[in-house]
């Protein structure tokens, strides 16, 4: 039987894995810690479609 090499070069599955997951945890942790960050309030228009110039010019051009 043939002799496999090993390949050492200290990057293996299990030693990406480990990485992997407290890279997770870390990223996990520090969105729990650090500062919450609030939203701007949202302004809708309340009036609904409104038929400016502008789309009134769209609508002569398309020819609705």
């Amino acid at each position: 039987m043939a002799r496999h090499e090993q390949d050492d070069s200290g990057t293996d599955r299990r030693g990406f894995l480990k990485l992997a997951s407290l890279g997770s945890v870390a990223t996990g942790a520090a969105l729990v810690i650090g500062d919450e960050a609030e939203a701007a309030p949202v302004q809708t228009a309340t009036d609904g479609y409104r038929e400016t110039d502008h789309v009134k010019t769209y609508y002569a051009h398309a020819r609705f």
